[in-house]
């Protein structure tokens, strides 16, 4: 079969038995004795770039130093069954595709089956505005770039560090508990919403059972009737919120810097998953985004605002963090450095400037945590106070939403 750049999916039987006038020739007169990965380096290479959807891959293949052949769609199970008949052949297989909603399952398939694959931060192909955007465009520029990596040049893709089962279960369960405060958070703004337009005021968490009876002597009926509604999914999520909350601190470590807290210190973990991964300090702050962007050329340099890359949830954790040791860490040398600068902002009402001096807390102190979770400094010679975290408490729930 031959390579199309057309929208069907290959004719997996045909593909299987025809001959390809690419197979390598495996027939060699070297020594037995040879070493597998000197065999390897010998061996003929085949470079793949897949644009990864649910239902189709579109994968552009480059053998040896020949030119990338045209796009081909693959059903994902034909895919894996065309990739390993290629390893059979002896080809040494490298591919690439970017990271998104479908995770590292294709990675860890693909290992299994002999490839070397990597995934990488996804990025607009489209540098020159051109306004050209297919899955066949993608799929040989990850093609091309995958070559010139291999080749030395890294900084061609970006390669995301893939982790085990383990952390990334872990993981989903803390970034699943922020969705469900998430979606709390928004059913709630609507139960206001609601009551604003009968010219009515909630209070804040007006779910609650304390609230929500008072309520119910102050709103009209049918706005009260339309409230219970949202309020049995409110206690609904409470009680997931509270539970998920409680299982995640249980893994925290017993001593904790004060006002760190068990659930922000257990979630940066599992976001992080080894803080060994970071050479040095840089690498930490620019996987948190909180290093200020910049435009220099020639003499001049000028410095921006923070980059807001790498792992948003990381830093809407420091952020918050930040903002609790400026409270309970007053011996904390980052904070010592700002308190004065804080002061003047506050007296001033600047509060710009705070959440300025805030952000570059946030970013000293990930990279001392970093230090600190590396063996490379204790908490004592940076000024912080150790603490048991206190566990946040399960609210009382009733047993059924009331009507």
């Amino acid at each position: 079969m031959r390579w199309s750049g057309g929208r069907r999916a290959p004719n997996l039987t045909t593909d299987m038995n025809r001959t390809n006038d690419t197979k390598p020739n495996t027939t060699s007169t070297a020594p037995q004795g040879l070493k597998q990965d000197a065999a390897a380096k010998k061996a003929p290479r085949l470079l793949l770039g897949s644009d990864v959807h649910l239902r189709q891959y579109t994968v552009v293949a480059q053998y040896d130093e020949q030119a990338p052949r045209p796009a081909r769609v693959f059903t994902p199970e034909a895919f894996l069954v065309w990739v390993a008949q290629q390893v059979k052949e002896g080809w040494r297989v490298h591919s690439c595709y970017e990271a998104g909603a479908f995770g590292y399952t294709l990675h860890r398939r693909l290992v299994a089956l002999g490839v070397d694959n990597l995934v990488v931060r996804p990025r607009c192909w489209d540098e020159y505005g051109a306004g050209k955007k297919t899955d066949p465009r993608d799929a040989q520029l990850l093609c091309e770039m995958l070559g010139r990596h291999l080749a030395g040049s890294h900084a061609a893709l970006s390669v995301v560090r893939v982790p085990s089962e383990q952390e990334e279960q872990s993981r989903a369960m803390t970034r699943q508990r922020e969705s469900l405060v998430a979606d709390r958070a928004r059913l709630a703004g609507r139960g206001k919403g609601a009551a604003r337009y009968f010219a009515c005021e909630l209070p804040t968490n007006w779910w609650r059972p304390l609230a929500f009876k008072r309520l119910e002597t102050q709103l009209p009926a049918h706005l009260f009737a339309q409230l219970s509604r949202w309020r049995a999914v409110l206690l609904e999520l409470d009680k997931q919120i509270a539970a998920l909350t409680a299982q995640i601190q249980a893994c925290a470590p017993k001593e904790l810097p004060t006002g760190l807290g068990a659930l922000t210190s257990e979630a940066l973990e599992r976001e992080v998953c080894e803080w060994k991964r970071f050479g040095n300090r840089r690498q930490v702050g620019s996987y948190t985004g909180l290093i200020p962007g910049e435009h220099s050329s020639g003499e001049n340099r000028r410095q921006g605002a923070i980059t807001k890359q790498g792992n948003p949830l990381m830093r809407h954790l420091l952020v918050e963090a930040a903002w609790r040791l400026t409270r309970f860490q007053p011996g904390y040398h980052a904070v010592k450095r700002h308190r004065e600068a804080m002061e003047q902002a506050r007296a001033k009402g600047r509060g710009g400037r705070r959440r300025q001096l805030i952000v570059a807390l946030a970013r000293t102190f990930v990279v001392d945590w970093w230090r600190i979770r590396t063996g490379q400094t204790t908490p004592e010679k940076l000024g912080l106070q150790m603490s048991r975290p206190a566990c946040a408490k399960t609210p009382a729930l009733p047993a059924a939403p009331e009507s």
